[in-house]
């Protein structure tokens, strides 16, 4: 199947690859019909998607089932209405429904729009409104569906509610609804057939600030992860993959369904409500993960784990993103399971952009080099190049090259696609330094850069000293407002079990970062507290705490 949609696949060198790896792009390209069918006609019975749940049910599903599903869903919202242009919401957290619908949806040409379960009413008339939602597909929670239900009255497009499991009053039951539907969905031809260029994906940015912003992806953005999937994560022909994502974040197709299927590889779910490390690395073990991809968090919390318990036999690559890597649990995973962690770097709006890739060799807490067909530099304040060493923030060039995968702006948001977007450079936000070999170091969102005394301090610099530290389980560093020094350094912390707030503790720590970072960077403020304020998608919300400062 990859075959048929790269030029070349296997390479020699970094080089070899930036130079020679190219997307083959068809037109009218759909991913439900060239890769899911076709697969289905030509391998029925090869393993697409293995989920379990905490429970212990385990369910196996073959391409050949999920044509059968998906045209089935497919007929069942095609009889309610839903048509393509139709945008649709799924909140399905890890539910293996959740990929019968956004096939269904990509056959129908529809919208789809993955949402987290941990949405409120507001945020569902947000979002209702503004991409004018016409069906949702939910978890039957309470919690979940009475916040729909409430939000419907002030969603006047907001036309049908389909619920996965229990039956509710004044909604659809997929499962129900499916059994009856047909299983030959018809392809639609002439205006109802998708374009390249249709919007297949709207994702709501997690909103750290503001109202989320609409990220728009058109019909060929599944094989901007053929990137991702085999030179990134290096998944394997029948092997499984496991990414770590609920389904209402970008991560969760990154890994977990696109790339993964073109290369081969079958995708692996966990169905889980509460992560407990032991039962993670358990269910790696049991069910021969080959490949795997988490957050740093996750792999903190494996690390405190006593991993020589496990049988890693099967897991041969794992890789990183969704927050910069510290060296520290780089260095302990490295030690327990003798795999080394491949750091990348992308965003909602584009596919993997930067990355370690398997010809490098990884220097932990560095995002690795540019992808392929990503044309990046790092511009200063003034718009210049910067020198190896130099602070600036990621760009991605695109006045020759646009990337495969990268988004088509902000969904009905000119002004912010402008902003962000303009004279052929799309400015990512996230600021990062270039070694003298090429590989870019994260610094942090370019808002949260602290500027003392004529320095400029990384906050990501500062986090990976103080979680060295094994008092410190995690933390945030922000700016301070300061009339002598401009801004100063503050450490809101988190305790690791075992340790409790002192003075005495407060001063080990700053002298712990003097040490270990350039002295002027410790914080000169440290605060203990119980837990950080995060975005529903887990980010830390320093914005937050710099607010609290500020009053």
């Amino acid at each position: 199947m990859l075959n048929k949609f790269v030029t070349k696949v296997d390479f020699n060198s970094y080089e070899d690859f930036v130079e020679n790896f190219k997307v083959n792009v068809p037109d009218n390209f759909n991913f439900a019909y060239d890769v899911v069918d076709e697969l289905a006609a030509s391998a029925p019975d090869k393993i697409a998607l293995v989920w379990c749940n905490e429970a212990g049910e385990n369910i196996n599903f073959s391409f050949s089932q999920l044509k059968y599903y998906s045209d089935k869903a497919a007929n069942f919202f095609k009889s309610l209405g839903i048509k393509k242009g139709d945008a649709v919401m799924l909140v399905l957290k890890r539910r293996y429904q959740f990929w019968f619908c956004l096939l269904a949806l990509h056959k129908i040409g529809a919208i789809g729009i993955p949402a987290t379960h941990l949405l409120t009413t507001k945020d569902y008339v947000y979002r209702n409104n503004a991409a004018d939602i016409k069906m949702v597909v939910a978890v039957s929670e309470p919690e979940v569906i009475e916040h729909i239900e409430e939000a419907q009255k002030q969603s006047p497009t907001l036309l049908y509610k389909v619920a996965v499991g229990e039956e509710y009053e004044g909604w659809y039951n997929f499962d129900r609804e499916i059994e009856k539907a047909d299983d030959n969905f018809i392809k639609p031809t002439g205006k109802d057939a998708t374009t390249n260029e249709d919007i297949s994906l709207l994702y709501f940015t997690s909103g750290t600030t503001g109202h989320p912003k609409m990220v728009q992806h058109n019909f060929t953005y599944p094989l901007g992860h053929i990137l991702t999937a085999k030179y990134w994560q290096n998944v394997q022909e029948d092997g499984i993959h496991l990414t770590v994502a609920d389904t209402g974040w970008a991560k969760a197709v990154w890994g977990k369904i696109y790339g993964q299927w073109i290369c081969g590889s079958a995708v692996f779910v966990y169905d889980y409500d509460k992560f407990v490390p032991k039962h993670l690395l358990e269910v790696i073990e049991k069910y021969g993960i080959t490949t795997f991809c988490a957050p740093p968090t996750i792999y903190r919390f494996f690390i405190k784990e006593d991993l020589t318990k496990y049988n890693f036999e099967k897991l041969k690559y794992c890789v990183i993103a969704g927050e910069p890597l510290n060296p520290e649990i780089y260095n302990q995973f490295l030690k327990a399971t003798g795999i080394k962690l491949m750091e990348g770097f992308g965003q909602t709006e584009c596919t993997v952009a930067l990355a370690t890739y398997p010809w490098m060799e990884p220097r932990p807490g560095s995002m690795g080099k540019p992808s392929p067909g990503y044309y990046i530099d790092l511009l200063d304040e003034n718009g210049n190049s910067c020198e190896v060493g130099e602070e600036g923030q990621i760009v991605i060039y695109t006045d020759k090259n646009k990337p495969v995968g990268m988004f088509n702006g902000y969904y009905r948001n000119a002004e912010k696609t402008e902003q962000v977007w303009h004279d052929g450079i799309y400015y990512t936000g996230d600021m990062a330094w270039r070694d003298e070999d090429g590989y870019y170091w994260f610094v942090g969102r370019a808002d949260d850069v602290i500027k003392s005394s004529g320095y400029r301090i990384g906050p990501f610099e500062v986090e990976s000293a103080l979680l060295e530290h094994p008092a410190v389980l995690e933390t945030a560093i922000t700016a301070v407002p300061d009339p002598i020094r401009g801004q100063i350094v503050k450490a809101t912390v988190v305790l690791a079990k075992g340790y409790t707030p002192s003075d005495a503790l407060k001063v080990e720590l700053q002298e712990h970062v003097k040490k270990v970072t350039a002295p002027y960077k410790y914080p000169r403020i440290v605060e203990f507290v119980s837990e950080l304020p995060k975005t529903i998608s887990g980010k830390i919300r320093r914005v937050e705490l710099r607010e609290k400062d500020n009053q």
